[in-house]
């Protein structure tokens, strides 16, 4: 399947679901469904037959909020039924608003307070190092989440290791729960941080799939890589690029009818 296609149908499913649901974070959702759509379409290879595989790559969602853009992109790949999608944060349904393994094949770890996901990465990465066994583990994590200390506790052991089948993936949309990352708490110098830490650090377009296919796919020296992915805040429906209001909110049916037909009619 063409990454941009599969983007597209992301979009398209989790505006509905976020809608149905009552839920929250769609901005969130959208900033990653680009990152998301290259990394199931080209680079994991994960599938519903190899999930036992221990040579298999491991995705953590860190930034748990924004799990309907996983759900979505399982539930198109044969994981489980589409329809389940409609479910999403509704009572009953094991689709919660934060991401959650429990009984969802495809899904390694339930992430949800910020700041976890990078360090059972490292955990991941750094077992399979022992057992010697060719995963790489993949991290998605949030710029907002780069706040909490437990983040750079596992940059600093992810570099001492030299865990080169680790990569960080940072959705830098530069907006957090109620306002921009610089007035929250400035990360910058950002790549310069994880440089220190001892990974190898790159700045790219988190919405080009030839630039993310490009990267995520090269081969790691001795390092952990960290892929800083310059991100839009509601990306593809613009009365919600980049708009703070949109980390909360969900659509309504008129919304939802402006943000479907913007999404089905770009290129």
């Amino acid at each position: 399947m063409i990454s941009r296609k599969f983007a597209k149908k992301l979009r398209i499913e989790t505006l509905k679901m976020t809608h149905h649901g009552r839920s929250s974070h769609i901005g969130s959702i959208l900033s990653i469904i680009d990152i998301v759509a290259v990394l199931y379409c080209r680079i994991l290879k994960l599938r519903p037959g190899n999930l036992k595989n221990n040579d298999r790559n491991r995705f953590i969602l860190s930034k748990g909020h924004a799990g309907a853009a996983v759900y979505a992109a399982l539930a198109f790949l044969g994981f489980f039924s589409k329809k389940k999608l409609m479910s999403h944060c509704k009572n009953g349904s094991n689709l919660s608003g934060h991401i959650s393994h429990i009984n969802l094949p495809g899904v390694e770890f339930s992430t949800g307070s910020l700041g976890h996901g990078l360090s059972v990465g490292c955990g991941f990465a750094f077992a399979s190092k022992l057992k010697k066994e060719k995963s790489k583990t993949f991290v998605l994590l949030s710029d907002g989440e780069c706040n909490e200390g437990s983040t750079w506790e596992a940059a600093m052991f992810a570099g001492h290791h030299k865990l080169k089948n680790l990569v960080a993936i940072i959705d830098y949309n530069k907006l957090q729960s109620l306002t921009t990352t610089t007035k929250t708490l400035n990360l910058e110098p950002f790549k310069k941080k994880w440089e220190s830490f001892g990974w190898d650090c790159k700045l790219i377009d988190g919405h080009n799939h030839k630039i993310l296919e490009k990267n995520f796919s090269t081969k790691s020296k001795n390092k952990p890589k960290c892929f800083i992915a310059s991100t839009i805040k509601g990306k593809g429906v613009s009365f919600m690029e980049n708009k703070v209001l949109w980390h909360y909110r969900s659509p309504n049916i008129l919304e939802l009818k402006k943000a479907l037909e913007e999404v089905k009619n770009a290129r």
